[in-house]
């Protein structure tokens, strides 16, 4: 036992590890967007189904030696990919819609041992009900979603903080390379039992194939909380607090719904959670209602992960109910990883193409409202035939119609007010008109909650530089250093085009801009482009990507205020992404790094990665007036060269940076978003 329970955590545990890992991996090759982690999560679901499918047909087709020689066999070439290190040549491919891309380059880097960890669970556990005549195999399912919680929370508290993405995976690698001898060991000695023990003819050859009801159920459940699990993440990481750490959160809650239900059937009491499941659709339903988000972002967090610990557990407590005896493990199995990759296909894939904004979370919540009152009707078909029966269904009828009429409400207000309401790939866009008291009409573009520029369309004052633009931010000051001649400006995210407002005749303004829906809207929504006297040249791509490619283009300021949501992506504030921009800067240049954020103290990152490239940062922190609807609090940091007359001149108004004493520099191998957490 303890051999197979050995396999099992150890399996588990390492295909929660490699996932954060591998995704951290690549996260800046495909603009460092939050989506990569839905496109990662897609791959890891498809590929568990393949291998679920594998463990079935292995163990369905084959005889028991033929399962260890061929397991052998798929365990033996899944260590020729070793050591984990993606293909570079992947960087930067099909940045308009890097789906596909990403598919691809996680099933050439990770692909095959991905896909043989996935297969361990399933497949161990029916070795050993083989192998141990009466035993109940379920609980290994829940020590390897144990382990697998285990390594989730690990990975940012313990492993992240020590180590460089480097050693990260050649520690992964040597871990699965001693999975891979353990589980070929564990393989053939079973065989070995099997062959001494006379072949007892259990009961199992009897049991009844399971109908077609169950195994329905079997695929529905775990989909609806594939669903609900992708959406709320979304939910909470772009539409509550763009917070890397977010994603983490409602996994390990899913994760512990398989480990309770798994378990022991006493930790699903269904009065319940039944009861409780009202509640929690009512209260996510109203979270999700553009008029009910009005809360402060920990109670919207708790209530959420709360509603989403319900959800899972209805749904796979309902689920392991329905379980199968151990001769149909495989096929359990099976099904259930058809649902949870049919939930991830459908947010990670069809959403962002099909939909024009989130409508994946009252999706989810209306499909979880139907399907377990269903399940349970189905249940107990005998008894809605009476007249208490019938009273019960009318009720409840009324009921599911006044919550999904109240869902149609929700998914109304999601656009109703706005002229664009679109997304793709990189999240959900929408451009708001109102009037302002004080200036008037105004346009407004929003990534999620976060707002990324306004425009004044009064012709007085449609040039004003506004929100985290003001003339008396770090930014305002930085464009003022440089009046007088023309300048040559670089910037890293277009927003709704503000910074063009500081453009005067003579000057070159070049943009780098990832997220083609963003130009289209800056194009045609606002006028910022189309009203600047500059000479304004547009480049689509990861801007750090782009200029990596480009010869020095000689910026007098270069601006990075590249956004997803309200994080700045990771890998363009490395020491390396500064050495790359001073490459691009004129001597004397400024570089201007827009480091507001409500979760975050990025200060310390610019001021280490300033020295070392023989810089020093200054902090500009403006905090504006709380009736002031033109200026918006904001924190910019501008890096300098020390000595020079602009540098003198700014460091009269601004703070210079000491490094922290300890920090470790933020490389494009390591970073620790916990050391700067406010």
């Amino acid at each position: 036992m303890i051999l197979y329970a050995v396999t099992i955590f150890l399996s588990a545990f390492l295909l929660f590890q490699v996932q954060p890992l591998i995704a951290k991996l690549i996260l800046p090759w495909f603009g460092g967007t939050s989506a990569v982690w839905s496109s990662c999560m897609l791959f890891f679901q498809v590929v568990l189904l393949g291998g679920y499918l594998y463990a079935h047909w292995l163990h369905e087709k084959l005889s028991p030696r033929w399962q260890a020689v061929v397991h052998t066999a798929v365990l033996g070439a899944s260590l020729l990919v070793l050591p984990l290190n993606p293909d570079a040549s992947w960087k930067g491919e099909a940045l308009r819609n890097p789906s596909w891309a990403i598919l691809g380059l996680l099933a050439t880097a990770i692909g095959l041992p991905y896909f043989v960890l996935s297969t361990t669970s399933p497949l161990i556990q029916a070795w050993y009900a083989k192998s141990h005549a009466g035993s109940v195999p379920y609980r290994l399912f829940a020590l390897s979603n144990l382990a697998s919680l285990l390594a989730l929370v690990s990975y940012p508290a313990l492993v992240e903080p020590a180590l460089s993405l480097r050693h990260q995976s050649l520690a992964w690698s040597a871990g699965y390379a001693g999975f891979a001898v353990l589980c070929g060991v564990t393989g053939w000695r079973g065989l070995r039992g099997r062959l001494v023990e006379p072949p007892a003819r259990s009961a199992a050859a009897d049991v009844p194939s399971p109908g077609w009801a169950p195994r329905l159920m079997w695929v529905l459940l775990p989909a609806v909380a594939s669903v609900l699990l992708l959406a709320i993440t979304k939910f909470l990481t772009q539409d509550v607090a763009a917070v890397p750490f977010l994603w983490i959160l409602p996994l390990a809650v899913y994760l512990l719904s398989f480990i309770l239900c798994f378990d022991s059937p006493r930790f699903y009491w269904r009065p319940v959670f039944l009861a409780l499941l009202v509640p929690a659709l009512g209260a996510m339903a109203y979270l999700d209602w553009p008029q009910g988000q009005w809360f402060k972002v920990p109670v919207t967090v708790s209530v959420s992960t709360l509603a989403l610990f319900v959800f899972c557990m209805v749904c796979h407590g309902e689920m392991v109910r329905l379980k199968p005896h151990p001769r149909f493990l495989t096929g359990f199995y099976l099904m259930m990883s058809v649902g949870g990759a049919a939930g991830g296909v459908l947010v990670g894939m069809v959403a962002p193409n099909l939909f024009n904004a989130a409508y994946e979370l009252p999706a989810g919540l209306a499909m979880c409202a139907v399907l377990v009152p269903s399940a349970l009707a189905l249940e107990n078909r005998a008894r809605l035939r009476r007249p208490a029966g019938h009273l019960a269904l009318a009720f409840g009828g009324l009921a599911l119609g006044g919550y999904l009429y109240f869902l149609g409400v929700v998914v109304g207000d999601m656009v109703k007010g706005y002229r664009v309401v679109a997304r793709n790939f990189y999240g959900e866009l929408r451009v708001e008109q109102y009037d302002d008291d004080e200036t008037g009409p105004r346009r407004k573009l929003l990534h999620g909650i976060i707002n990324h520029g306004e425009q004044i369309l009064d012709q007085a004052w449609r040039r004003s530089p506004i929100t985290y633009f003001c003339p008396d931010t770090g930014i305002g000051r930085a464009m003022r250093a440089l009046e007088g001649t023309p300048r040559r400006i670089g910037i890293l995210g277009l927003g709704c085009g503000t910074l063009l407002t500081y453009s005067r005749p003579g000057d070159v303004v070049r943009i780098y801009e990832i997220n083609p829906l963003v130009l289209d809207l800056a194009h045609r929504e606002f006028t910022n482009i189309a009203d600047a006297p500059a000479r304004v040249e547009t480049a689509l791509g990861d801007g750090r990507l782009l200029l990596e490619r480009e010869a020095p283009r000689k910026f007098d300021i270069l601006v990075m205020d590249a956004f997803s949501g309200d994080s700045v992506p990771v890998h363009l504030i490395t020491r390396e992404a500064f050495r790359t921009y001073f490459r691009h800067l004129r001597p004397g240049g400024i570089l201007a790094v827009n480091i507001s954020n409500r979760y975050l103290d990025l200060k310390p990152v610019v001021a280490r990665a300033a020295r070392d490239v023989g810089r020093i940062a200054l902090a500009f922190d403006y905090t504006a007036d709380a009736d002031d609807s033109i200026c918006f609090s904001n924190t910019w940091a501008l890096v300098v060269e020390p000595e020079t007359h602009r540098a003198l001149a700014l460091i009269q108004t601004g703070e210079v940076i000491e490094p922290r004493p300890g920090f470790r520099a933020w490389t494009d191998d390591y970073s620790n978003l916990l050391g700067i957490l406010k």
